[in-house]
């Protein structure tokens, strides 16, 4: 019998799940939440949105395809932690450069395997995402990895998960953004747009080059000044993680452009979009994070299959003077999942087009975005409100 080094997962409504320690060994602490996709691993923990989150996969087998680098959709990891029922120690993949906990090892990512991650699943729908702190007794005992916690010790990691700061409210964007702008290489001229970065994944940027756009990213903080002097054809607000609410100099910046160019908001951008025309948003109880969730789209009635994450969303209704229409929803429980101006060629979904990982049913946007760039005459002549005040009676 191999024996394993023993380790945690404490949450902060007292429960404690006891697994066996994998990748870095250490102690982490975040917001527990759990993503539903069957693959992807790597792609979610190099997501930016899960900044400040321990990630639960469902999927029970993590790790058997390894590590490739091609498939990272940022420098390095963003997850607090990771949490999966069996993690693989060998791979087996053409691709592949290393096995995932050499991965973890080599970024310093904590996790917990051997916990039973069905019953944690269903806390969280029951009971909503929780704080936590997974500690592995190698780090706290090396003297004996082996052993067990006790309950006192297990309570004062159940105290550290209470004692962490929440993520609501907190800007976590400034941690993940780009320091400096930067352009990406196209093999070909395209229309020049700004990206603004708060947290973006790499394959949003290829996915826009790929459809004939140069893509300029710059910092969260970009000044709507700054970013006219760039002379934009258009402009792309990013996924990033947490709160919407405190970005307020993004949801400013959003508010005196609108209208001035052509723009499409993903997830965290989105919101921002909400926030900025006056709207409000909500904390979900457990959020949409997985590869597979149902979206009606409103203007043609096609239900597309979907790559989410997000715990956030907006009430279409608080936006004021319909400046927003709703034209993409969830099937699973009616959370609004995309909008459009009512007036200026302004758009956006709550979930991933580019789907990395997922399924590729949405890639459709991409090129919706480039025909608006194209359309532009002021708020005159565009796909986007002419499709919305048609099919919806606006």
């Amino acid at each position: 019998m191999i024996r394993k080094e023993r380790a945690i997962l404490a949450l902060e409504d007292g429960t404690v799940y006891r697994g066996y320690a994998f990748g870095h060994r250490g102690e982490t602490t975040g917001e527990v939440v759990f993503n539903t996709s069957m693959t992807g691993y790597q792609e979610i923990m190099t997501d930016p949105s899960y900044n400040g989150q321990i990630v639960t996969i469902t999927y029970p087998h993590v790790g058997n395809y390894g590590v490739a680098i091609y498939d990272m959709e940022s420098n390095k990891p963003y997850v607090r932690g990771f949490i999966s029922r069996e993690f693989s120690g060998e791979y087996s993949n053409h691709r592949a450069q290393q096995s995932l906990e050499a991965f973890m090892q080599q970024y310093g990512v904590v996790s917990i395997q051997g916990i039973d991650t069905r019953a944690l699943v269903r806390r969280l729908r029951t009971g909503g995402v929780v704080k936590g702190v997974i500690a592995h007794r190698s780090f706290t005992h090396p003297e004996d990895a082996y052993g067990e916690f006790t309950p006192a010790e297990e309570q004062v990691y159940v105290q550290r998960a209470r004692d962490h700061q929440d993520i609501d409210g907190h800007d976590m964007t400034k941690e993940v953004t780009t320091a400096l702008p930067y352009a990406f290489p196209t093999l070909r001229q395209g229309k020049r747009v700004v990206l603004m970065d708060f947290g973006i994944k790499h394959t949003i940027i290829e996915r826009l080059a790929e459809v004939g756009i140069e893509p300029i990213v710059v910092p969260a903080h970009t000044t709507p000044a700054q970013i006219m002097a760039l002379q934009p054809h258009g402009l792309f607000l990013s996924n990033g993680p947490g709160d919407p609410a405190p970005l307020e100099y993004a949801h400013k910046t959003a508010w005196e452009l609108m209208g001035l160019l052509p723009t499409f908001g993903i997830c965290l951008g989105h919101q921002i979009l909400g926030l900025a025309a006056g709207g409000r948003t909500f904390k979900m109880k457990f959020g949409h994070r997985g590869g597979n969730q149902p979206v009606k789209n409103l203007l043609t009635g096609n239900v597309e299959i979907t790559s989410q994450n997000h715990g956030y969303a907006v009430d279409i209704d608080s936006i004021p003077n319909g400046a927003f229409v709703a034209t993409h929803v969830n099937l699973n429980d009616g959370t609004l999942e995309g909008m459009a101006h009512s007036r200026y060629p302004v758009f956006s979904v709550q979930y991933h087009p580019e789907a990395s990982p997922g399924p590729h049913d949405s890639r459709y946007l991409f090129d919706r975005f480039i025909e608006e760039i194209d359309a532009f005459d002021g708020a005159n002549g565009s796909p986007v409100v002419k499709a919305v005040t048609g099919r919806l009676g606006v």
